[in-house]
């Protein structure tokens, strides 16, 4: 049993505390990105909820938080609309079949994404270099940061939108400095209550009491379009597999949009898992949280929710209010479920400046500021991979940036090897010309390999030796077993020296007749150097 509880929490004050800050925060998250999404404020919060209380108990970082999410929302959108569409074309009589559509890509999202954890793909975060964490680290307090300035917008009665001023935006701004100015201070004096949820507590009885005209949770619903948080128990969708016919003619969009969604969900929840990892300075399972995200995004399919995946920002808040272990996710969804079935009245008097005020300081913490401090030091490649993955993680979204910044530094890695193949030549006293490489033989570099020789004006008997190589794939097979018969087109002798036994496995299944090539013995011969050194003096 303690095992059991170890496991759960090592800290249950800090994690009922700090996940009770993340559900207040949820709030006007999910019911943003419901709006972005097109669908109504309880689906984004449903979605939140099954999000979060999947992956807290299954997931494989415990403290990171899970929930509907805006870069999956701009992709829902569009499926959404056409489903919509074609509900209406067709005269089909369910109200907002694009929504139902919704539902069932879901199910496929969590397929794809249960399919990757069991093949433990979500090992290949790890090979993510360190100037795309970095810069997608700094891209992302940048969208945190330029997120909430649409809070500082309000509706005007004829429907425009304009910024808030005079007042109404002093007041927002000293109430968003005075939650700023708690954070920073009370952790200072005691570390015993978490600073989040102690500033967002103080400010909104500050306006409550104070009477004073800010924007709220609610009034934040109202202008989206919404009605309000009350709501009851999610409902399993007893219709969704009915619906399966009305996608007729539409599997393209449906599975095309699943897999986009599990590869944005997969590559935002792993980066986030890593970036927790460096936090906390522990590990969690990348195979483990591709399983549970996608458990996740079917549950959410069968019981009414947009889906998602892990939040960044309030994962942040979680871990800087103490949230380290599953409890914390646990209580930010239990509580983030009891807002909407009994809450609902007090959550949605909480200021948008007190929320405002908690994630402008996860912005500041977050923000890698030492990245402008070593920018000039490090090699200009990874400087270019930082700024471009931040500018394309503020123009794009995460998954793409990440991908870009992954592709750039591959192509970076690729060129520098590809001129690192170098042949020293030396003649035996046999006339026997030795072309010894040394450095990787792959496809970025076989161009470079080929130019080494000169087959037309080299002595009748040629000798490579591999001994200083690596071949490392199909590319460099096809360069050596081109190079070897170009020299016997000539009528030459060549040997082959030291490749390495995959290596030889590789070019005989290739190129059966170059056996006798190819030297049996792998020895190296500088072994023997040392060796007799060793034996002379003993």
């Amino acid at each position: 049993m303690k095992k059991i509880i170890k496991n759960i929490t090592e800290n249950p004050k800090n994690d009922i505390l700090s996940g009770l800050t993340v559900a207040l925060a949820l709030v006007p998250e999910a019911v943003a990105f419901a709006f972005v999404a097109g669908v109504d404020p309880l689906v984004g919060l449903y979605g939140a909820f099954m999000m979060g209380i999947v992956t807290a108990i299954f997931g494989g970082r415990p403290g990171m938080i899970s929930g509907a999410t805006g870069a999956m929302a701009v992709v829902m959108v569009h499926m959404i609309q056409k489903g919509n569409e074609v509900g209406l074309a067709l005269d089909i009589p369910i109200e907002n079949l694009g929504l139902q559509w919704l539902f069932i890509t879901l199910l496929f999202v969590g397929g794809i994404q249960i399919a990757a954890g069991l093949l433990k793909l979500g090992k290949f975060v790890r090979l993510i270099p360190h100037p795309v964490m970095m810069g997608f680290v700094n891209g992302l307090a940048i969208v945190i940061f330029l997120s909430q300035l649409g809070l500082f917008k309000e509706t005007t009665a004829t429907g425009e939108v304009q910024w808030i001023q005079g007042l109404e935006l002093y007041t927002m701004l000293g109430l968003i400095a005075l939650t700023m100015g708690m954070m920073f201070v009370l952790p200072k004096l005691t570390k015993k209550i978490p600073a989040a949820l102690t500033a967002i507590i103080a400010v909104t009885c500050i306006a409550i009491f104070g009477d004073l005209d800010v924007g709220t949770v609610g009034s934040f619903i109202t202008e989206g379009g919404g009605s309000g948080l009350k709501g009851s128990l999610p409902t399993f969708q007893t219709q969704i597999f009915g619906l399966f016919s009305t996608i007729n003619g539409h599997w393209g969009l449906i599975l095309s949009t699943a897999f986009i969604l599990a590869a944005i969900g997969l590559i935002e929840s792993l980066m986030t898992l890593n970036l927790i990892d460096e936090i906390t300075e522990t590990r969690g399972s990348g195979n483990k949280e591709c399983v549970a995200q996608g458990g996740a995004n079917i549950l959410n399919g069968l019981f009414g929710g947009m889906g998602g995946c892990a939040m960044i920002g309030q994962s942040l808040i979680n871990v800087d209010s103490g949230g380290r272990g599953r409890l914390s996710g646990i209580i930010a969804a239990l509580a983030l479920l009891a807002f909407v079935l009994f809450g609902a009245p007090l959550i949605e008097q909480v200021p948008l400046s007190a929320l405002v005020g908690v994630m402008f300081m996860v912005v500041i913490g977050t923000f890698a500021w030492s990245s402008f401090r070593i920018l000039h030091k490090i090699p200009i490649a990874d400087a270019i991979v930082l700024i471009a993955v931040s500018s394309i993680t503020v123009w794009q979204d995460l998954a793409v940036a990440v991908i870009a910044g992954v592709i750039i530094s591959a192509l970076v890695f690729a060129w520098k090897n590809a001129t690192m193949i170098r042949a020293r030549k030396r003649t035996k006293e046999d006339g026997t010309k030795v072309y010894e490489i040394w450095g990787p033989l792959f496809f970025g570099s076989t161009q470079n390999f080929n130019a080494k020789f000169d087959a037309k004006n080299d002595p009748d008997s040629i000798e490579i030796d591999f001994i200083e190589s690596k071949v490392n794939d199909h590319s460099g097979i096809e360069a050596i077993k081109n190079i070897t018969n170009k020299y016997l087109d000539l009528g030459k002798e060549i040997k082959l020296t030291h490749l390495s036994p995959e290596c030889k496995t590789l070019l005989l299944k290739a190129e059966p007749e170059l056996a006798q090539l190819i030297e049996s013995s792998i020895e190296d011969p500088r072994y023997h150097v040392v060796t007799d050194l060793m034996d002379s003096e003993v």
